[in-house]
């Protein structure tokens, strides 16, 4: 029938939290009520309510185009469905200012349970169950509303892995896997909980700065309607919009190995708000994400790591014990050769930590174990693009729309696991941006010495922030 999926939710759990690399979910999502969720018809369920875009410019620059370089209107769906037509009544209203051949549009990094908390019925249209997720919803997800050329700076998200369902028009996604990180130029300025950007611009590598990026491996896939992405924990990705008007849904799925992620995020953010709050405020230096509510003070910052390093340790603590018990159990199954390796037992989610589900991560997959993935026309593996990126032609290289997904291997982030609020910065101003910026976030002017941000760079690096918190956690185990 119709309604048969391809997995049932306990095997799409199980590739879901095994599978380390992305791929596509086809023929999963066909009969969700969600898959309705195009802009006009969100417009009618709104009703004129004014939700926050994101606009930037299309003209492609060497340097990221980061969310502080950005302006910010509210406008209703339906103002901004005319403007991406380019209706007359465009002429007026809050898009006014911007030239859609100039400009593109985002509202990104809107939490549905947000947006339409007067309306909790529309929650169920998302259906996350079928992925072996019970009473996941729309409730626990985000909204992407974008017009052609809208995209994020390529970011890794520290926490969870992630699930995105394209809904209307179509993205490509660059995706780049953990061990490219130091290949892409990590920065923490400007500073967002949980997402580490990259400095170098994807659609247009500055080679001559960031010559490493060469040694990238990039997986592009063009996600279209009906489509499930899964994006593992930690891979870096770049997205935008190739369509006119794009709509996608994602959640994100907590892992087991937050716990550590959040005690290095917990010291990243005591580190670069102390000094970075030490410095002049009429610097003008835009180093607070827009996402971000406020730099938080330094006791309410080492508290924050308090309960994180306390968090982990309990969490390794069950797992410990949960090891050990089953361990007879265990060593009789290991006796037996077509066994399939277990989901550990142990509790991953100790009283007092945060979390948006209870789920465990399971140990990274042997590569018998990968020939067990039940890779076809259901699932569909993001290939590398090439042997390295193609940085001859950029992302560029990979713009051609018309190949099959399983012959094109050619994105959505912000993945903060807690729905906390969120205050964005406006600007009001037509074609007001704020200060340019060169790929370390700083004023472009001539750099004679070493900046607050050259230290940061060095200081709170991915591999400096793990080796810090492996040492904290040792010191408290003593």
């Amino acid at each position: 029938g119709e309604d048969v999926k391809p997995f049932t939710p306990e095997k799409t759990k199980e590739i879901v939290m095994s599978l380390q690399q992305p791929a596509v979910f086809c023929n999963m999502a066909g009969d969700w009520p969600a898959l309705h969720w195009n802009v006009k018809y969100l417009s009618a369920v709104l009703e004129g309510k004014t939700i926050q875009f994101r606009l930037g410019l299309k003209m492609v620059d060497l340097v990221p185009q980061f969310e502080t370089n950005c302006s910010y209107v509210e406008a209703t769906l339906e103002e901004f469905l005319a403007w991406s037509c380019g209706q007359p009544s465009c002429l007026s209203g809050p898009f006014s200012c911007y030239d859609y051949s100039k400009y593109w549009a985002y509202a990104d990094y809107k939490y549905i349970a947000r947006i339409f908390e007067d309306k909790p019925e529309i929650f169920q249209d998302v259906r996350w169950s079928d992925f072996g997720f019970p009473g996941r919803s729309g409730k626990e997800s985000t909204l992407w509303i974008g017009s052609e050329g809208a995209n994020t700076p390529c970011h890794l998200d520290s926490y969870g892995c992630n699930l995105v369902l394209q809904v209307q028009g179509r993205k490509r996604w660059h995706l780049f896997p953990p061990g490219d990180t130091s290949f892409l130029y990590p920065t923490r300025i400007p500073y967002e909980e949980s997402s580490i950007f990259s400095k170098v611009n994807i659609a247009n590598p500055d080679l001559k700065r960031f010559p490493k990026f060469r040694n990238t491996t990039a997986h592009v896939v063009t996600l279209s309607p009906g489509q499930v992405l899964l994006v593992p924990r930690q891979w870096w990705h770049y997205v935008e919009s190739i369509d006119p008007v794009t709509v996608s849904i994602n959640s994100w799925i907590e892992l087991d190995a937050d716990h550590e992620a959040r005690v290095e995020e917990a010291i990243t953010r005591m580190l670069v708000c102390a000094i970075k709050s030490a410095e002049n405020p009429s610097d003008g230096d835009l180093w607070l994400n827009p996402t971000e509510v406020e730099a938080t003070s330094h006791e309410i910052n080492l508290q924050y790591l308090n309960q994180a390093v306390s968090a982990c340790l309990k969490c390794q603590e069950s797992s410990v014990s949960g090891q050990a018990r089953s361990s007879s159990a265990a060593a009789e199954q290991r006796t037996n050769a077509s066994c399939k390796r277990k989901r550990r037992e142990a509790a991953c989610e100790p009283e007092g930590c945060t979390s948006l589900t209870q789920e465990c991560d399971f140990p990274t997959p042997k590569a018998e174990e990968l020939q067990k993935i039940p890779f076809g026309p259901h699932l569909i593996q993001v290939l590398p693009q090439s042997c390295k990126t193609n940085v001859m032609g950029g992302a560029a290289a990979a713009a051609s729309d018309g190949r099959d997904l399983l012959h094109e291997n050619e994105g959505e982030h912000f993945g903060k696991l807690h729905c906390k609020g969120k205050r964005l910065l406006m600007s009001n101003d037509c074609e007001t941006h704020a200060p340019q910026m060169d790929s370390d976030c700083s004023p472009c002017t001539p750099q004679t010495a070493l900046s607050t941000n050259d230290l940061l760079d060095c200081l709170v690096n991915p591999r400096v922030i793990t080796l810090v918190a492996q040492l904290l956690l040792e010191r408290m185990r003593v």
